[in-house]
């Protein structure tokens, strides 16, 4: 089966470009021109990726991330713009996007996002059963459910995912290029930044305090380890 992407760009000679490019490429491609026109389809169809673009008529990217996030949608999000600006990347990633990539990107970076977020999206199951607990967290992976102290925790896909990885190999050092390859699907060092942003979500709320985290933990020059 043909995988599903949703492309929210308003930019007709550019969308056009990227839709040869993903249907040549297999892909079965939805295009909306607006914002509220890409929210609405997001809400009301099943896809495989999202595709957004920052600036849109109606309703900006962010605005659409973070609207769907907060109805459940859990879609993998990947965010287009025009600006390379750290603080926009750093933005669209706390509202929930899973990747961010600029559009004068080449076309095969681009593909290469799109292909590592697909292959990443069904994420790594702990042992035992699809259930885990750490102090007072408890994860449910086939629920996709994760509580602190019995109160309902909303995780972003990658922050669900990256979850899942750390406690595979809890009690184990992950360095950031073996989250960037596994999380990700990605090689090197080029986002290593996003880790970093994606930990300190994530840790925001397992930890009773993220200041002195009890769990996820910062191995100083090295990564992370998920203890108990």
């Amino acid at each position: 089966m043909r995988r599903r992407i949703l492309f929210v760009e308003d930019e007709v000679g550019f969308a056009v470009g990227v839709i040869d490019r993903l249907e040549a490429d297999g892909y079965e491609v939805a295009w909306a021109q607006t914002g509220p026109a890409g929210y609405q389809m997001a809400l009301a169809q099943s896809f495989d990726l999202l595709l957004l673009d920052v600036m849109l008529p109606g309703k900006s990217g962010f605005d659409i991330c973070r609207d769907l996030r907060r109805e459940a949608v859990h879609t993998p999000v990947l965010m287009l713009t025009a600006r390379g600006e750290v603080v926009d990347r750093v933005l669209g990633l706390k509202l929930g996007a899973d990747d961010y990539v600029q559009k004068n990107c080449e076309p095969i970076e681009l593909m290469a996002r799109i292909e590592a977020l697909l292959r990443r999206s069904a994420g790594v199951a702990p042992q035992g059963g699809g259930r885990a607990e750490f102090g007072d967290v408890r994860v449910d992976v086939a629920r996709h459910e994760v509580t602190r102290a019995g109160t309902p925790l909303t995780l972003s896909p990658v922050e669900f995912r990256l979850l899942e990885y750390l406690l595979e190999r809890r009690g184990s050092l992950v360095t950031r290029e073996e989250l960037l390859e596994n999380v990700w699907g990605l090689d090197g060092d080029t986002l290593s930044r996003t880790v970093d942003v994606h930990i300190a979500a994530l840790r925001k709320k397992i930890e009773a305090d993220s200041r002195y985290p009890r769990f996820l933990l910062t191995i100083k020059g090295s990564g992370y380890k998920l203890v108990q």
